[in-house]
């Protein structure tokens, strides 16, 4: 079964899910949040950004860099943890800016997805745009690389993200907004210490033999036929590969929010320098 993605005219945050109308409460359970207990609209009802990146204390980081960038109150060192009850995810504020850490991995980047997409919908956010900022491992790029996802791909180098749900295989579309991709693009040449390049990033279920990693406690396969498959992945448009993309790409075109994924390049691929 192919799912489509949705877009709602009003700039709404669409929820894909009949049975939310029949409940009485909804709790986000690891964000820390409900309908009942917050005023939701309230408390998040002006939101415009959403960023989100795996590591808790990056998060932090980056809502106190918002702070300052934003001229807002204080030096950006008293930004709290919302989901401060949570000890799974981690959420600040900075004005109109949430930045949420999600973890590693598909798993962790859907749970958090999940209860995100609700808390922007009971919030009655409008025109949302999410930006998933983190690191990842590059093709054939110089180290130190920006790489703005235009599409996530899966092993087999496709657009699509399966997700068995029940004892059906569903499968979602991976496109990313490419008018938000350009737009990043342009921003960036303000910043030339980084370069930053438009590619499909690679997203995987392991960070070791998913990846193609040669120093996990297993390894099916030798150098080089790892260097015959990442170059077969640089053949096909990929210029990254990180472990949460398809999902974050999925969930967003989904529910109507305008999504995007940018990774910094640590370090290059051995047998794969620029080419």
């Amino acid at each position: 079964m192919t799912e489509t993605t949705g877009y709602s005219g009003s700039g709404l945050v669409l929820v894909r899910n009949p049975h939310l109308d029949l409940m009485e409460e909804d709790v986000l359970y690891h964000l820390d949040l409900g309908t009942k207990t917050h005023n939701l609209p309230a408390m998040f009802g002006d939101i415009k950004f959403v960023c989100v990146g795996g590591s808790p204390n990056r998060m932090r980081a980056f809502a106190q860099f918002m702070q300052r960038e934003l001229g807002l109150a204080g030096d950006g060192e008293d930004v709290a943890d919302i989901c401060a009850g949570s000890d799974r995810y981690a959420m600040y504020r900075a004005g109109p800016v949430l930045s949420i850490s999600h973890g590693m991995g598909i798993p962790s980047i859907s749970i958090m997805l999940h209860e995100l997409i609700k808390l922007l919908h009971h919030a009655k956010c409008r025109d949302v745009t999410i930006i998933r900022i983190g690191t990842s491992g590059g093709l054939g790029i110089e180290a130190g690389s920006v790489v703005i996802t235009d599409t996530a791909v899966d092993s087999s180098f496709q657009p699509r993200f399966e997700q068995v749900v029940l004892d059906d295989v569903v499968v979602r579309s991976t496109e990313l907004d490419k008018d938000l991709a350009e737009e990043l693009l342009a921003c960036s040449r303000d910043i030339p210490d980084f370069p930053t390049l438009i590619g499909h990033t690679m997203c995987t279920y392991d960070f070791y033999e998913g990846q193609g990693r040669l120093d996990g406690a297993l390894c099916s396969f030798s150098s080089e036929k790892k260097l015959e498959y990442l170059r077969r992945a640089y053949d096909a448009g990929v210029r990254n590969i990180e472990m949460e993309s398809a999902a974050f790409a999925a969930l967003c075109g989904l529910c109507g929010l305008k999504g995007e994924s940018c990774h910094f390049h640590l370090l290059p691929t051995p047998g794969l320098n620029p080419l």
